[in-house]
C-alpha cells in the first residue's frame, strides 16, 4: 500500500512539473527607453554652434533593437548635425549607432529658435525632446 501511495504522489509530481513546463519562452523585445541631455545655453548668437550632449537610456537590452534620430525646427532657422557630420534634415530618419552621442545645432537666425528631437525604435516607441534658444546677432553681443 505505501509502495502504491509513493508511486502515486511521485507520478503526480512529474506530471506536475511536465504541465508547468511549456515550449513557449516570454522574450522581451520591447524596452522601454529615454533620451537624456546635459543641459544647454538658452541664448545663441547666429552663426554659432551649440552641443548637445546626449545618452539613450534603456532599460533593458534587445540585440536586435534600433534607434533612429527624426528632428523638426518649429521656430527659427538652422542647421542640426550628429557627431558624424550628418546634417539632420527635418522629417527624415536616420540611425543612432551609439548610446552616447552629440547634436551640434548652428543657429541661422536671431529671435526665437525651438527644435524638436525625437528618438524612434524599431518597435515604434518614440522619445521626444524639444530645445528653445533665443538667438541673438553679434551686434546684441558686442
Amino acid at each position: 500500500m505505501k509502495k502504491t501511495l509513493a508511486y502515486f504522489l511521485y507520478t503526480m509530481l512529474v506530471a506536475c512539473i511536465v504541465c508547468a513546463c511549456s515550449d513557449h519562452l516570454d522574450i522581451i523585445q520591447n524596452y522601454g527607453f529615454d533620451l537624456q541631455t546635459l543641459p544647454v545655453p538658452k541664448t545663441v548668437v547666429q552663426g554659432d554652434t551649440v552641443e548637445i550632449r546626449c545618452q539613450l537610456v534603456k532599460q533593458g537590452d534587445y540585440k536586435e533593437a534600433r534607434y533612429f534620430i527624426r528632428s523638426f525646427q518649429t521656430d527659427g532657422k538652422g542647421e542640426l548635425h550628429l557627431d558624424d557630420g550628418t546634417l539632420l534634415t527635418p522629417n527624415d530618419l536616420f540611425p543612432l549607432t551609439k548610446d552616447v552621442f552629440r547634436l551640434y545645432y548652428i543657429s541661422h537666425s536671431t529671435g526665437q529658435q525651438n527644435i524638436d528631437i525625437y528618438i524612434v525604435d524599431n518597435n515604434g516607441q518614440v522619445v521626444e525632446k524639444s530645445f528653445s534658444f533665443t538667438g541673438e546677432s553679434i551686434e546684441t553681443v558686442e
